[in-house]
């Protein structure tokens, strides 16, 4: 009888603490339903806002300035010099919007998204030297914005037609593919091989021609890239004129040889003489440069 009543009481007893958890799971199942509420809609008002825009006051703009080629010329050196220049920022990899039709397809929107988050006045550029070689890209440029200012770097011709090849040819060893020699390639039967597509490539004036149809000769800045590699300084003072920004750039006046990879081979108003394209970059007040060619 006596161990009746205590098992009666234990029973009781662990209702008793079971409606209690049963209460609490309840009432804190309420609590973090509510918390996900609160979440979820806070988070659904934030991204009301335009996705490529941000509290800061940065938003992805579209390019007020694009590198149009020329391939082996020398863009990415152009690019991250001009990447140092505390008005400008770039976007981070060759986007290929207006040459390759799944890309032109999805629109101004997926493009812009490709952009670096700027702050007003800054200018955005973009990269791609597919462009340049591509007789429906002018037209798709000049759609986006006729006020688009547009940079073209070169180099000797037959040495960008040589380093073209090699690049093409490390590519396919990594892979472990045959490739054919460069003479096998560029001379058909006794004669040039015009189907060559490096050799194309450095066919400047053909291809140039195709954009002056469309833009008129002052958007368009030809930049020398064997100079580019013997004095930077001067070709890329010419280049910030062109896209209206604020000289930034002075000559090095270092006497010590440049680090091996580095681009940049002139200096900023408070940077090192020499600055490796991985390094960082001083920002500092950005003044809204004096062309108007920024794009939303």
């Amino acid at each position: 009888m006596f161990w009746t009543v205590v098992l009666a009481l234990l029973i009781i007893l662990l209702e008793t603490q079971l409606c209690l958890c049963l209460r609490e799971l309840r009432n804190g199942g309420s609590r973090s339903t509510n918390f996900m509420t609160s979440l979820f809609s806070s988070s659904s008002s934030s991204s009301s806002t335009s996705p490529s825009s941000s509290s800061n006051n940065t938003r992805q703009r579209l390019p007020g300035a694009i590198i149009i080629g020329v391939r082996k010329g020398g863009t990415r050196a152009l690019l991250e010099m001009l990447k140092l220049h505390p008005d400008v920022d770039v976007a981070k990899a060759e986007v290929h919007y207006f040459n390759v039709e799944d890309h032109y397809e999805q629109g101004l929107d997926w493009y812009r998204a490709q952009m670096p988050f700027t702050l007003p006045g800054q200018l955005t550029v973009e990269k791609t030297p597919g462009y340049f070689a591509s007789p429906q890209v002018p037209a798709r440029v000049w759609d986006m914005n006729p006020a688009v200012r547009l940079l073209l770097i070169v180099r000797d011709p037959a040495e960008r037609l040589v380093s073209d090849y090699t690049q093409v040819l490390h590519n396919r060893l990594e892979r472990h593919k045959p490739y054919q020699p460069l003479k096998e390639i560029l001379l058909h039967q006794g004669a040039i091989n015009p189907q060559y597509k490096a050799l194309q490539r450095s066919l400047y004036h053909q291809h140039l021609a195709h954009w002056l149809e469309v833009f008129p000769r002052e958007q368009i800045h030809v930049v020398d890239g064997d100079a580019l590699i013997r004095d930077p300084f001067p070709e890329l003072q010419k280049a910030e004129r062109f896209l209206g920004l604020p000289p930034e750039s002075a000559p090095a006046t270092s006497t010590t040889t440049p680090p091996r990879g580095s681009t940049a081979c002139c200096t900023r108003v408070t940077t090192s003489a020499w600055m490796s394209p991985k390094a960082g970059r001083t920002r500092r007040s950005v003044r809204r440069p004096s062309g108007s060619f920024a794009t939303t």
